[in-house]
């Protein structure tokens, strides 16, 4: 994407310290602002649409989030915006050729001829993520904030589980659940086994996909590790089905990040959208 100054207000707040990371996804949207000097987080979103839009309902859902917001106000140092989707496909380094971008994605994900399609490099760990960005939420955000970053979800996700991941020699799965959807990673001694996203209705079909993934990795459902995070507790039906057949299964708690969150509802910020800056 061609980059441009950011172009804001005279009387905008100083934005030598104020970043903003946007999520945006078919089923919900979730933002926050940054303020780097008294590391907090002065305002922040979340949405669950409770069904998936188009693209476009999603862009003028995201417009009237801005508006009541009142994140125009700020000038930012940094924007980020994070693509949340099932138009991906990991490649490892070794054989990328960015020329060849389609052919990564066109047997497991429906592109059309006129699609963008981005990658981001998971630095450190030789994989890349090729991915179909919402090219009018590109363009939307580029025309309220000039230069901007986006990224998929799941490179985000990749890279902070793996930076946080301990060296154990025993495989641990985890699962980040959002609106209707689950992403599961499953890490081993610092090396990503398993990353994919499912689209999920019902709890049935959130076991389905979790066993199915663990079956197809040869992983004893009586001693994986399993770590649910994101959008679930203890009390609710999917933690409970998991429980009926993992044996060890625990609510995953991220290692603090470098803005507090204490305090705020389990809701408020998702963890690829605290992880992005």
């Amino acid at each position: 994407m061609t980059k441009k100054e950011t172009n804001n207000p005279e009387n905008s707040l100083d934005n030598s310290y104020h970043k903003l990371s946007i999520q945006v996804s078919l089923n919900g949207l979730s933002f926050c602002v940054f303020d780097t000097i008294a590391n907090s987080i002065p305002v922040s979103k979340h949405i669950d649409f409770g069904k998936e839009l188009s693209p476009y309902e999603v862009q003028k859902e995201l417009k009237e989030l801005v508006d009541a917001s009142n994140i125009e106000d700020y000038r930012f140092s940094e924007v980020v915006v994070i693509h949340r989707n099932n138009l991906f496909g990991l490649v490892p380094k070794a054989l990328f050729n960015k020329e060849e971008l389609p052919n990564y994605l066109k047997f497991n994900t429906k592109i059309l001829a006129n699609d963008l399609i981005a990658y981001d490099e998971i630095e450190s760990y030789d994989m890349v993520n090729v991915y179909v960005p919402f090219v009018n939420i590109n363009n939307f955000i580029y025309d309220l904030f000039g230069e901007f970053e986006y990224k998929h979800n799941g490179t985000v996700l990749i890279e902070a589980l793996l930076n946080t991941h301990s060296n154990g020699k025993e495989p641990i799965c985890y699962v980040h659940v959002s609106e209707q959807q689950m992403d599961i990673t499953v890490l081993s001694q610092k090396k990503l086994l398993f990353y994919n996203s499912f689209k999920f209705t019902t709890k049935e079909d959130f076991i389905y996909y979790l066993l199915f993934t663990l079956e197809q990795l040869s992983l004893d459902t009586a001693a994986v590790k399993l770590r649910l995070f994101g959008a679930v507790e203890e009390t609710d039906e999917i933690y409970g089905i998991c429980y009926e057949y993992i044996q060890h299964l625990s609510i995953f708690i991220p290692p603090s990040s470098s803005y507090p969150i204490e305090g705020m509802a389990n809701d408020a910020i998702d963890f690829t959208v605290i992880n992005a800056l």
